[in-house]
């Protein structure tokens, strides 16, 4: 996701001070991961160098002043072309989880326990979402269900793999030779 285009999208509703902004993402995009004011700031600051937003007003606050960030045109087309643009998708082709792998062949490291323990750890995941998921609302159950197809994938890959791993020694290790 896109943290500028993001912001964008929240200011296009009505100005915001950065504080709102934070709070507003925070309450639809974080799901346990708060963005950081410092984040908040420095993409405002980027935005507003790129005349997508501007101050649209300043206000004295406890502390320093509090200023007030609204949408230009610039930023309602940039947000807009952002919306519309569709996402590649991401093959994931030589992932963190395939390295390991590999690594453990050439170490002489047992792929298979790598592989068990792997497993292990992506079930106890699943289970920890879908408990979020029945005890959530609808964004959780939303989120949740796309965190466990990607989940689902992996083991079904670990599995694959696991069955393909004599296949696979063989090939890395004359690879490796």
């Amino acid at each position: 996701m896109s943290l500028g285009q993001t912001i964008l999208g929240l200011l296009e509703a009505h100005p915001r001070h950065g504080y709102d902004i934070k709070r507003a993402y925070d309450a639809h995009f974080a799901q346990g991961r708060s963005l950081h004011y410092g984040q908040v700031y420095s993409t405002l600051s980027r935005l507003l160098k790129y005349g997508l937003v501007e101050v649209e007003g300043v206000e004295p606050g406890d502390g320093p002043e509090r200023k007030r960030y609204a949408i230009t045109n610039a930023g309602i087309t940039d947000v807009n072309r952002w919306l519309v643009t569709p996402e590649d998708p991401e093959p994931y082709l030589q992932n963190t989880l395939y390295t390991k792998v590999v690594l453990a062949l050439l170490t002489g490291r047992s792929a298979h326990d790598l592989l068990d323990t792997q497993r292990t750890q992506h079930l106890c995941r699943m289970r920890e979402l879908t408990r979020r998921k029945e005890e959530g609302d609808l964004v959780d159950s939303l989120v949740c269900d796309h965190a466990l197809f990607h989940l689902d994938a992996d083991l079904r890959w670990l599995e694959l793999t696991a069955d393909r791993l004599d296949d696979l020694t063989a090939k890395v290790t004359a690879d490796y030779e």
